[in-house]
């Protein structure tokens, strides 16, 4: 993989250059991430905040995540799309909320771990082998 990266979000407004590979790739099943991706489960990839520079007017709405923790959003001003989360108390990482496929290899964000399958569909299959985790692992 040669870097950095490069992509945008759906309507090209915001972009972004990814310098390192991520340090973890999830698939989520939270019922959170499902209304965020309208699927069965969202595909997250833990960032070093300084592995990653972003251009493009980005909006930003916040909830309380399960842990207590706040979990900001930065999503496109344009087309909506989610770009990142991150918490406002550890700046140190953000979620990368991506859509792989916007990449010529989108082999690094292949998730290592299936975590909250305690809320996957029930007609949603984790590919047999997997690491999962009931809900959050840290």
């Amino acid at each position: 993989m040669k870097y950095p990266i490069k992509g945008s979000c759906q309507c090209g407004q915001v972009t972004y250059k990814l310098y390192e590979q991520p340090s973890r790739v999830w698939a989520c099943y939270c019922t959170e991430c499902q209304k965020l991706s309208t699927s069965p489960f969202s595909v997250t990839a833990i960032i070093a905040s300084n592995a990653i520079e972003f251009e493009g007017e980005l909006n930003e709405w916040s909830r309380i995540a399960d842990s207590g923790n706040r979990n900001n959003a930065k999503f496109c001003s344009t087309c909506g799309n989610r770009v990142y989360h991150y918490n406002p108390d550890d700046l140190s990482t953000i979620k990368l909320k991506l859509k792989p496929i916007s990449l010529a290899d989108a082999s690094i964000f292949k998730p290592s771990a299936h975590v909250w399958v305690s809320e996957k569909l029930s007609w949603c299959q984790i590919p047999s082998g997997a690491k999962t985790f009931e809900k959050q692992p840290f």
